[in-house]
């Protein structure tokens, strides 16, 4: 209270804008990037705070970001923009079970869905086909695709790979917990049959 605006820093000052906007009880709220400027651990507290204040005050939310985090945990539906056009719309677990398109597939899901064309594609009967890193099985050789880890981050909870699949690219794989796995290893992978994405030639899903 005893500072004027421009001596705080530009988190305290999105937090006051917050607060600025809350106190004047509007009929929706606008939001335009409010956490971008605040560090990692207080995003995290401001997220979770401006949903608890959002479901109290029970007040019309329209929140931009292209945190994709943010938008799958703050949001009760999300509207997916790419230059101006609507790609999809939908709540947070139907945009990440059933992309529309090749936009939406990659920018839903953290890290992001690996995309793979050519043979392997068009065996599918698709031009691209995409696996998110969390439907991959590491298997015995011989019984998928094989590929040498190139990058091992072990984070405790989960272990990312960054895979090279050789004509497939470098994959992304999310294991749950420790992996005695390291840069050089050879690995055989195998995707979910049931968790594999299609998309035709424009880019857009194809159903089953």
């Amino acid at each position: 209270l005893d500072r004027k605006p421009r001596e705080l820093s530009g988190g305290q000052r999105q937090r006051v804008a917050i607060g600025r906007a809350i106190v004047r009880e509007p009929k929706a709220f606008l939001f335009d990037e409010p956490l971008s400027n605040l560090d990692a651990a207080l995003r995290v507290q401001m997220r979770l705070e401006v949903t608890r204040l959002q479901k109290q005050l029970g007040t019309t939310a329209i929140y931009v970001t292209h945190d994709q985090v943010e938008a799958m945990t703050m949001a009760d539906k999300i509207v997916v923009l790419n230059a101006g056009k609507i790609e999809q719309y939908g709540s947070p677990i139907e945009l990440y079970q059933k992309p529309a398109n090749l936009f939406v597939a990659g920018f839903i899901g953290s890290p992001k869905m690996n995309f793979i064309t050519g043979a392997e594609a068009a065996m599918r009967g698709a031009a691209t086909i995409g696996v998110r890193p969390e439907h991959f099985n590491i298997v015995s050789d011989g019984q998928g695709w094989p590929g040498k880890v190139l990058v091992a981050e072990h984070l405790g909870s989960d272990t990312f790979l960054y895979v090279d699949a050789g004509a497939l690219g470098t994959l992304t794989v999310r294991c749950v917990g420790e992996k005695s796995l390291k840069p050089g290893d050879q690995i055989a992978l195998q995707p979910d049959p049931n968790r594999i994405y299609r998309f035709d030639d424009n880019g857009n899903a194809i159903v089953a």
